[in-house]
């Protein structure tokens, strides 16, 4: 398992490896999986869940309004290939030439409010405009 050194945007302070348990206290649904948290936290309010076999993070670290924005792009995004509409691929590979982004740059988990913003209106887009937004 490689820890990486990730800087919290909003402070400036080192994130450390925790367990969920650490954010979510009892409400955990796995408490031992791993976060990187602010060390500042919960002064500072921002971390990033990070995979469990690698404890390499998901995303970036976020904030509340952030996190809140990137569950939204989640959720508009997920539609596509979750009603059947085009393979999971797919959704990936058309969000990528909507955003203009390489592979590697297009990850929910990754982007800004302003990105979600964007995700959430050309999803939407697609759907209310005979599946091919602009």
């Amino acid at each position: 398992m490689k820890r990486v050194n990730i800087k919290c945007p909003y402070c400036g302070s080192r994130a450390l490896l925790r367990s969920a348990s650490v954010v979510y206290g009892k409400r955990a649904a796995d408490p031992s999986a791993p976060y990187y948290v602010c060390a500042h936290f919960p002064a500072c309010d921002s971390y990033v869940a990070a995979h469990r076999r690698t404890c390499l993070p998901m995303g970036t670290l976020a904030n509340g309004p952030l996190r809140r924005k990137r569950i939204q792009a989640h959720a508009a995004f997920n539609r596509l290939w979750e009603n059947g509409l085009m393979s999971k691929k797919q959704a990936y590979l058309w969000l990528q030439a909507k955003l203009d982004l390489p592979e590697q740059e297009t990850h929910i988990g990754r982007f800004s409010e302003f990105r979600c913003e964007q995700v959430i209106r050309l999803c939407g887009s697609f759907f209310t405009t005979g599946k091919r937004a602009a």
